[in-house]
């Protein structure tokens, strides 16, 4: 509270110096400003002396604080000890008294389990030796088996190590193939040779040789690189290969900047477009091909960036009625067409199918009649063979009165005739 009040009154104090130095001239200023410099000094005196009295009053609290604990630790120490000592002399009576116990106890089982170990000790050593002989001779006979199954496996191991270098090698090959291929797709005639054998090696692995053509030439006078041979009302369905990928690559170099590879993203969509027309414009011929064509791009990726990325070059295919497919999805093309045309070849021959199957359905006619008489032999002959257990049960039966002397009536035995 003291200090709350002598701060207070500094602060008065300074407003009205502050006050009185716009009133006065300099020197009633400057007295006042040594006046305030005093009060100040001896404020500042008078908080230290009383921070002091704070402090050796505090640490008068602490000592007295800390000798009292100190006293009330001691004497619960001493209380503890007290009955730490009594606890334990009781405890240890009763410890004491259990181990003698114990002791007899244990020293009676102990007599008893001696002789039982003894015991079983013996019959335990004649039955281990035994084991111990047989178990020799299956440690040896194993052993060499591992000796034989090991010096296999090493054989074997070898055999497989050998397979792994003949793979090193074709995998070395197979780099080399890899880097050939790319410096084969950078060629824009080899980018086309490539499409034209992948889309003839997947035609020709789905389709029937007659279902389809390799580089047929149309009325037009376009050659395509294959056409489909479909039943009507579809007919014949241009497939032609493009490989757009020299902008496609500069879409995604690093090293490119962002109006660089905007400018890459618009040409390549304007080379698809282009690829589009001159589908559109040479293998779509009224009367002689389907509406449609294909265009088939030989790059899984090449094809996901068109129709992940841009929808609208694929919506101007669709109004182009050209069909862009990759190796996978002309795959599925290819199946649906084999399938079109199975279905057709089966329709042309339904009545040779309903023939046979009048056929069957007479064979199987005859079966049924046959199988009903099998199934009375059967019922016969179970009928029969019930009669026989009736008969052989009464057979048995009589000669158990025989053996028990209970006929009712006398049998004469006949007589034996031993005359052939």
């Amino acid at each position: 509270m003291l200090e709350i009040l002598l701060i207070l009154a500094v602060l008065v104090l300074t407003v009205v110096l502050l006050a009185m130095q716009y009133r006065q001239p300099a020197r009633a200023t400057q007295l006042l400003e040594q006046q305030h410099r005093a009060m100040l000094t001896d404020l500042h005196d008078g908080l230290n002396k009383q921070g002091d009295r704070l402090i050796a009053a505090q640490t008068d609290q602490a000592e007295r604080l800390r000798a009292a604990v100190s006293e009330e630790l001691r004497a619960t120490r001493e209380v503890l000890q007290a009955l730490r000592s009594e606890m334990l002399t009781q405890t240890l009576a009763k410890l004491s008294e259990q181990a003698r116990a114990d002791q007899e106890l244990i020293q009676n089982s102990f007599r008893n389990a001696t002789q039982h170990l003894a015991g079983s000790i013996e019959t335990l050593s004649k039955t281990v030796d035994g084991r111990l002989e047989q178990i020799s001779g299956r440690v040896s006979e194993r052993l060499d088996e591992g000796f034989k199954k090991t010096n296999e496996t090493f054989m074997q191991l070898r055999e497989r190590l050998a397979t792994i270098d003949e793979a090193q090698k074709k995998i070395d090959g197979l780099t080399t193939n890899v880097v050939s291929l790319q410096e084969l797709l950078g060629d824009k005639r080899s980018r086309g040779a490539f499409g034209e054998v992948q889309l003839e090696g997947l035609v020709r692995n789905i389709l029937p040789p007659q279902a389809y053509d390799m580089q047929h030439t149309l009325p037009n006078g376009s050659r395509a690189d294959c056409v489909l041979m479909l039943p009507e009302p579809t007919g014949m369905v241009a497939v032609d290969s493009k490989f757009p990928l020299e902008n496609y690559h500069r879409m995604f170099d690093a090293g490119l900047s962002e109006p660089d590879k905007a400018l890459a993203t618009r040409q390549f969509k304007a080379d698809i477009k282009k690829h589009v027309d001159d589908i559109s414009s040479k293998y779509i011929i009224p009367e002689v091909t389907s509406d449609g064509a294909v265009m088939f791009v030989p790059a899984e990726a090449v094809f996901a960036e068109i129709h992940a990325h841009h929808p609208e070059v694929v919506d101007y295919a669709m109004q182009r009625r050209v069909w862009v497919v990759s190796p996978t999805t002309l795959m599925a093309v290819l199946n649906t067409a084999r399938a079109v045309m199975k279905d057709v070849e089966t329709r042309k021959q339904v009545h040779i199918i309903q023939d046979e199957l009048g056929k069957l359905g007479k064979d199987f006619g005859r079966f049924d009649e046959r199988m009903k008489k099998l199934a009375d032999h059967i019922r016969q002959a179970n009928k029969d063979v019930e009669d026989v257990q009736i008969s052989s049960r009464k057979i048995t039966e009589q000669f158990a009165k025989i053996e028990r002397v209970e006929l009712d009536h006398p049998v004469a035995l006949p007589q034996v005739n031993d005359e052939p």
